[in-house]
């Protein structure tokens, strides 16, 4: 089964840098477009980032320019989110997303073929 596994929340003082992690398995990997999402409890969901073409192209949520890098490995089939100078409001359940096959256009908050079950982040002030 196609699956994507997210590590490397946890909980950080506001300032902190935490660095996530998705691997994904052969069919579930894409260069044409993964993603970051994430979600807190009571309020919608909220893309983060997204990357495409193997890493060509990035695209990120105002909310966390200049602070949230998204990368990829393709030998490792891993994505990565990096985030410093975190923030109480970046706390949530962040996870991560693929196209697998699909082909379609690479976008914030679109629609993707695979999820995973997510990484719990907390940030304390």
């Amino acid at each position: 089964q196609p699956h994507l596994t997210e590590s490397g929340g946890g909980s950080v003082q506001a300032g902190g840098s935490l660095r996530l992690s998705c691997a994904a398995s052969e069919a579930a990997y894409s260069n044409n477009c993964m993603g970051w999402f994430r979600q807190v409890p009571g309020k919608g969901t909220e893309g983060v980032a997204i990357i495409s073409g193997g890493g060509g192209t990035t695209d990120y949520a105002d909310s966390v320019k200049g602070r949230f890098t998204i990368s990829q490995d393709s030998a490792k089939k891993t994505a990565y989110l990096t985030m410093n100078d975190l923030k109480p409001e970046d706390t949530a359940l962040y996870y991560c997303a693929s196209d697998g096959a699909w082909k379609t256009p690479c976008m914030l908050n679109k629609a993707f073929a695979f999820r995973g079950r997510g990484t719990q982040v907390a940030v304390s002030s």
